[in-house]
């Protein structure tokens, strides 16, 4: 039985549109040329990271992260940023009686933002707060404490099979990997997605599959 679900942040929940062409902006390159080169470091299965690298070889992004905050360009989120079946599936899981928790790879910042959109979520938090980050299994093992949480109970959701699947069973969590975005699309057809618990298209998938 699946009492809780643990849903990742980019490209599950949110669009990441804003995020990348932020860091365009900040770093004075067309949309188009960070696009691409994300595209291409999601086709080697790098970190995404590795395309601001490429950019800007030796980049300190912890310290350009500072600076953008410093220059009012730091991270933004708003209802916009979400896509369309966050709300309904959250609500839907929520009057199923599951636990919803957001938890993924992204900055403290980034978990205020979040929270600030007032989710129907039972915690938000990310790895710049939890200090430990995807694949790790510490990652999944500092949510499950956070939320009060057990493994075999727990749906682990995300677009990255390498970053979410793979880590999340390895962490004792059943995964649901979800066809959307560019790493969703791109590696839906690898061994390491068909390994999922799981395959999805909408997050409103979940509720069928919670309440069967």
């Amino acid at each position: 039985m699946i009492r809780a679900v643990i849903f990742d942040v980019g490209e599950t929940i949110t669009r990441d549109d804003r995020y990348w062409a932020a860091w365009a902006d900040w770093l004075d390159v067309p949309h188009h040329t960070l696009s691409a080169l994300v595209g291409a470091v999601v086709a080697r299965g790098d970190d995404n990271a590795e395309a601001l690298r490429l950019l800007r070889p030796g980049i300190d992004i912890p310290a350009e992260y500072a600076a953008r905050e410093a220059a009012g360009r730091g991270e933004y989120l708003d209802e916009s940023d979400l896509y369309d079946d966050v709300r309904p599936a959250f609500s839907a899981l929520r009057e199923l009686g599951v636990r919803v928790v957001v938890a993924g790879n992204q900055t403290a910042r980034a978990g205020e933002l979040l929270r600030e959109l007032e989710l129907p979520a039972d915690l938000i938090t990310t790895s710049g707060e939890l200090g430990a980050a995807k694949p790790a299994s510490e990652f999944f093992e500092r949510v499950l404490t956070a939320a009060g949480l057990d493994a075999a109970t727990s749906l682990y959701v995300g677009d990255h099979p390498a970053n979410d699947v793979g880590p999340a069973h390895a962490a004792g969590l059943p995964s649901a990997h979800l066809r959307r975005g560019p790493w969703g699309n791109l590696w839906a057809g690898t061994s390491e997605a068909a390994s999922a618990d799981y395959r999805i298209d909408s997050l409103l998938d979940l509720v069928g599959i919670v309440s069967a």
